[in-house]
């Protein structure tokens, strides 16, 4: 047993959700072996609800590797501060977004799409995988992320510490949420006019008390029109993630969505597309898939704009049951919140080529 063969082995161990060894991903430093002990320290960029896996399985194939030594392990875990930089040419508006790193906007060409279900989903899986997130809820005629996250009751906060009345974002699952939602009653109606829509929408942006953000996701409302463009002309959009169904006439206004983004007035980058109720699969016949609104739509549209396809998200009951329930499908480990698992990673993937 060497320091090489033992990074050999180490190779066998692959991060669940970034689905590569954890040695390329550099999370393997300062191997050592003396006096019958393996140690080396396992590193993790950010905090990582699978460290206690990756530990265990980095045990198990060591001594499986080796099986003919006696040996203790010694793995120092570590998790890499993360220092945010501050965001540049910002104006004095804009400051509550200073140490926010991304801001991806979810959007859709048309209603009924689940767009506010994936939003809630993929918030939820990048906190899971160590990110610190936020989200917005944008869709200020029609707000429900409070329903979604079962936190109607909740009442926000005023800070004015720093010389500027704040709004406290809701905190649960690691997640901080805002809504239009929390200032009005779930039975009263949004009846408001472009350019007081629009006004709501920067204050959910820019006068929330965001701190320190990898992510923070904007649930839009669903269409192309004023509280769009005030959106991509006040906040500093890092990019766009359009969410569609198959079906033809939902992906007609998807071309619109992407060509709204795409526009030489606006000018931002699209992530790619994901297309959501993709196919259905009932619980009693788990390897059926059911094509109800159409096969390959969005595929289909990608391909035309060269755009990539981020995830397909089933058409599954429990979806639809933890969005109704307040919990999630995305807090579960399980298989029904596998695909927003994934789409998570790919979503960390796309963003950080905006960079490259």
């Amino acid at each position: 047993m060497d320091i090489k063969s033992i990074e050999e082995s180490l190779k066998k161990v692959i991060h669940p959700e970034k689905e590569e060894d954890i040695v390329s991903l550099g999370m393997v430093e300062e191997i050592k072996f003396e006096d019958g002990r393996v140690k080396f320290k396992l590193i993790f960029p950010s905090p990582d609800p699978l460290s206690t896996t990756i530990k265990r399985e980095c045990e198990r194939i060591l001594r499986e590797s080796f099986p003919n030594h006696q040996f203790k392990l010694s793995i120092m875990e570590l998790v890499r501060e993360r220092k945010f930089k501050k965001r540049a040419h910002l104006n004095l508006d804009q400051q509550t977004l200073a140490h926010v790193d991304k801001i991806i906007a979810i959007a859709s060409g048309k209603g009924g799409v689940g767009k506010s279900t994936l939003s809630v989903n993929l918030a939820i899986a990048l906190a899971k995988a160590g990110y610190k997130v936020g989200l917005t809820d944008a869709d200020v005629y029609g707000p429900s992320i409070p329903k979604m996250t079962g936190s109607e009751e909740y009442k926000p906060m005023i800070d004015d510490s720093s010389g500027k009345d704040l709004i406290l974002p809701m905190e649960k699952w690691g997640v901080k949420w805002i809504s239009i939602g929390y200032f009005a009653k779930p039975e009263q109606p949004m009846i408001w006019r472009g350019p007081m829509a629009s006004t709501a929408l920067k204050q959910m942006v820019l006068q929330v008390a965001w701190g320190e953000l990898d992510y923070l996701l904007v649930d839009l409302p669903p269409g192309t029109g004023d509280v769009h463009i005030s959106l991509v002309s006040d906040i500093p959009l890092s990019g766009a993630v359009i969410v569609s169904t198959p079906q033809s006439v939902a992906l007609a206004d998807v071309e619109k969505g992407i060509n709204m983004f795409m526009a030489d007035s606006v000018k931002k980058p699209i992530l790619g597309l994901v297309e959501n109720m993709a196919w259905f699969t009932p619980a009693e016949l788990p390897n059926n898939r059911y094509y109800i609104f159409g096969k390959d739509g969005c595929k289909e549209v990608a391909q035309k704009y060269q755009l990539p396809i981020l995830g397909e998200i089933p058409l599954i009951q429990s979806i639809r049951e933890g969005g109704d329930d307040g919990e999630p499908i995305a807090l579960s480990d399980g298989e029904d919140g596998k695909s927003f698992h994934a789409l998570a990673q790919r979503v960390i993937e796309a963003a950080a080529k905006l960079e490259s």
